[in-house]
């Protein structure tokens, strides 16, 4: 399959060079990296961006500047725009998620574009206009402020999720499972034990409750080491179990007949 590019992003008149640091940060975390500043106020390029990027270097070095918005999209083929405010513009308006989705869809040698406002204004009415859908993130009517950064970071996981929605790996790297032979030896081993306890009872449903026992280990995934463990564990319990029994056993033999039993150690 044709490689399907990232959306890139672009800032429409952003004013804090602060902002455009963080944007860039959200936008590595989830793998895109080509940034594009329209008529940034205070210049570029702007060392707090730097700063606040937190390492996220690759879409500061790469950013480039446009005079107009027009010159920023003109080699795009799909551009969405985020904002709150849909104005008159009669476009579709999407979720972050339709507008990933929509964008995953795409033939692969179309480009796409993310377009964001300035954080005082937002985008004009002629702004949307030259785009092809509204992304509208559906917030909370408490409290719908949202600064640039985030923003972009929900439209960029989005985008990364239609790429990658498989979730990291539940368990560090680690021996691998016991055996089969090992697992099959520890069952043995611990019903013997549990059957000489008299653990087993009523014995009619000795084999359910074997059954439960051994789906439990099962579940653990334990490791080779981990059985060795546990067969040492049921070993020094038993081995104790058989000292108190001697020890009952002796005292009972040095009992006279007769006499009362000997208190249990």
């Amino acid at each position: 399959m044709p490689h399907l590019a990232a959306p890139c992003v672009i800032l429409n008149e952003p004013q804090l060079a602060e902002n455009i640091g963080s944007v860039a940060r959200a936008m590595l975390n989830f793998g895109l990296t080509d940034l594009r500043l329209v008529r940034p106020r205070d210049g570029w390029p702007q060392s707090r961006a730097w700063a606040s990027a937190s390492g996220a270097e690759a879409p500061l070095e790469a950013a480039r500047v446009y005079g107009g918005l027009e010159d920023a999209i003109a080699d795009l083929n799909l551009v969405f725009a985020t904002t709150a405010r849909p104005r008159e513009a009669l476009l579709p308006v999407l979720t972050p998620r339709d507008a990933a989705l929509r964008l995953a869809d795409r033939p692969p040698d179309h480009k796409a574009g993310l377009l964001f406002g300035g954080e005082r204004a937002g985008l004009a009415t002629g702004d949307i206009a030259l785009c092809q859908a509204i992304i509208t993130i559906p917030v909370s009517p408490l409290h719908t402020s949202l600064n640039l950064a985030q923003a972009v970071a929900l439209n960029a996981y989005e985008w990364r999720l239609t790429q990658d929605d498989r979730p990291p790996p539940r368990f560090a790297p680690g021996p691998p499972p016991a055996t089969g032979e090992a697992l099959v030896g520890f069952y043995g081993q611990l019903e013997s034990e549990l059957d000489a306890a008299g653990f087993f009872h009523p014995p009619e449903k000795r084999e359910t409750m074997v059954r439960n026992l051994r789906v439990m280990f099962g579940r653990a995934g334990l490791s080779d080491q981990e059985v060795r463990t546990l067969r040492g564990v049921v070993t020094a319990l038993a081995k104790g179990r058989g000292r108190v029994l001697a020890k009952i056993a002796a005292a009972k033999a040095t009992t006279p007949s007769g006499g009362p039993s000997p208190p249990l150690p």
